[in-house]
């Protein structure tokens, strides 16, 4: 299954969790929830994947953690805040790249549509 592929049955996961819960709940409800329906859907779903870092000589096996990492491709950022902000895509931008991935989700729950609170994160998707 390609990155696109992957998100869209993301994002339709996302919807459907949306719709059921609402917004306002703690970003681990949603994210525990994501992986039962994500895994329902026959996906592979890693949480609280950790990223290392190398700086140098310096390597950091746990420097940060991705919500979740579907079927391998897609990293998926998930929060529960009143806005998203530059540093949260930059965050999810640096999380591709460590990884070295394409396709990055930010979804943010704590909105009255999901719609408005999606966003796609790109690192040189082909």
């Amino acid at each position: 299954m390609h990155e696109n592929e992957v998100s869209g049955v993301i994002l339709d996961t996302a919807i459907q969790v949306h719709t059921r819960l609402g917004p306002g709940l703690l970003e681990t409800v949603y994210e525990l929830v994501m992986v039962y329906e994500l895994e329902k859907r026959g996906l592979y779903v890693r949480r609280q994947m950790p990223i290392p870092l190398i700086y140098d000589e310096i390597h950091i096996g746990e420097a940060f953690r991705a919500d979740l990492v579907v079927e391998g491709k897609v990293i998926v950022e998930l929060k529960s805040i009143e806005d998203i902000a530059p540093v949260h895509k930059m965050q999810v931008l640096t999380y591709l790249r460590l990884c070295g991935l394409h396709l990055g989700l930010l979804i943010n729950f704590n909105v009255v549509l999901l719609k408005d609170g999606y966003h796609r994160i790109v690192n040189n998707l082909t």
